[in-house]
């Protein structure tokens, strides 16, 4: 028996979903786990930065709903199910290679390049559904509420390995398929819940994991500022000019969305919590558009680009989404009542 409790204290099986989750800070395990996300979205962003063109936007909206839902997965998981024993640690490794070996895929010869990226998202694929399927394991109450993630995750990993033996003008018609697949599944695990879910809360660690791939974003922003102006071979005062007010639209941007949405409780309710994590993705896809804008848009005002018309034009509609994207979060956040 003795060894039984040392066993589970070093392995550290997951928590119970009934545990009640208390504040607690973001791990530096957490930390670690966001660093290789950033080479993700900037690796997708460089992308569409090199083909700003119907084809690129599509390969980058994919890339960013696929990466945005591995990142968050793992991100709740460790939330809701994480401990401090290596079992954790071990999981959180494993995720960190597959996304790192998926960064290597999307630098891949065009020949291999949608090969070795399906390949590699599923891998990502299958284990983010061991993840879930897992906890039932040490849970067994868990069990049917994680039936339709793994069941929903499973029919999206049928569907890419559906995709290596399609025709390519189909592939990505199955890819978006397999997209909606993944972001089913707790919708139909709300409707399990039924009475709980009014009960279940965005726990404020989430929100602030929520906060810092914002940041990751925020960070791309400004690389696409600073990668626009270093292209230029002559610098003048209007590209000096030009560069300040960049990073001031930057640095405005920042402000307004973490004053209004930062540290601010997410409202009641699981369906809430799951609604709110999707107004995220074209949120923060908007900001990424706007990082591509900056990377090309400078080089527009001393050489003619044949795309700038395409980029300013982005720039403009990736500009209104963020607002609009920030004025819908606010709809699932809590705020004193004005006195």
């Amino acid at each position: 028996m003795k060894r039984q409790i040392h066993t589970a204290t070093w392995w550290g099986p997951p928590k119970k979903f009934s545990t009640e989750r208390e504040e607690r800070k973001i791990s530096w395990l957490e930390l670690f786990y966001d660093l290789v996300y950033v080479i993700a979205i900037a690796r997708i962003t460089h992308h569409l930065a090199e083909h700003p063109d119907v084809s690129g936007m599509l390969d980058y909206t994919y890339f960013f709903i696929m990466i945005f839902w591995g990142w968050l997965n793992g991100s709740l998981y460790h939330d809701m199910h994480g401990s401090t024993g290596l079992r954790t640690s071990l999981m959180t490794l494993w995720q960190i290679m597959i996304v790192a070996a998926l960064v290597v895929t999307l630098n891949s010869a065009t020949e291999n390049y949608v090969f070795n990226a399906t390949i590699a998202l599923m891998v990502m694929q299958l284990y983010i559904t061991y993840l879930w399927w897992s906890v039932g394991i040490y849970d067994k109450a868990h069990r049917q509420l994680n039936k339709p993630y793994t069941l929903f995750y499973l029919a999206s990993f049928g569907l890419m390995f559906l995709t290596l033996f399609i025709e390519p003008s189909y592939i990505r018609i199955i890819f978006y398929i397999s997209l909606l697949f993944n972001y089913l599944a707790p919708f139909v695990t709300a409707l399990m819940l039924r009475n709980r879910n009014s009960d279940f809360r965005l726990s404020s660690s989430m929100t602030e994991r929520l906060g810092l791939f914002t940041i990751i974003i925020f960070g791309e922003v400004v690389t696409g500022v600073v990668n626009g102006v270093s292209q230029l071979k002559m610098l003048n005062t209007q590209i000096w000019l030009n560069f300040g007010l960049a990073i001031l639209i930057v640095f405005s941007l920042w402000w307004l969305f973490f004053t209004l949405i930062s540290d601010r409780p997410c409202k009641k309710g699981f369906v809430v919590s799951s609604v709110m994590e999707l107004f995220y993705i074209p949120t923060l896809m908007s900001l990424g558009m706007i990082a591509v804008a900056f990377s090309r848009i400078f080089e527009g005002f001393v050489h003619t680009d044949e795309h700038i018309g395409w980029i300013k034009s982005s720039f403009d509609l990736s500009f209104g989404l963020f607002l609009l994207g920030i004025n819908t979060l606010l709809f699932f956040l809590e705020y004193p009542p004005l006195v």
